[in-house]
């Protein structure tokens, strides 16, 4: 039911355990987006994904 109409959230963090590592797509349905405090550079810096959580690959073991 993939809709070309819906957002789509590229991610090449390849550490977040969201990211679908075959695609560079996060899998989550909706992310956070969060400031980084005490920055103030008017670039893509200042801001950070709030949803991120460490994939950690040992985690199903």
């Amino acid at each position: 039911m993939d809709n070309d109409n819906n957002q789509k959230i590229n991610c090449t963090v390849n550490s977040c355990k969201f990211n679908n590592c075959e695609n560079d797509e996060c899998t989550l349905h909706q992310i956070t987006v969060e400031p980084i405090d005490d920055c103030d550079t008017c670039t893509p810096d200042e801001s950070m994904c709030g949803s991120y959580e460490y994939g950690d690959e040992d985690e199903d073991e």
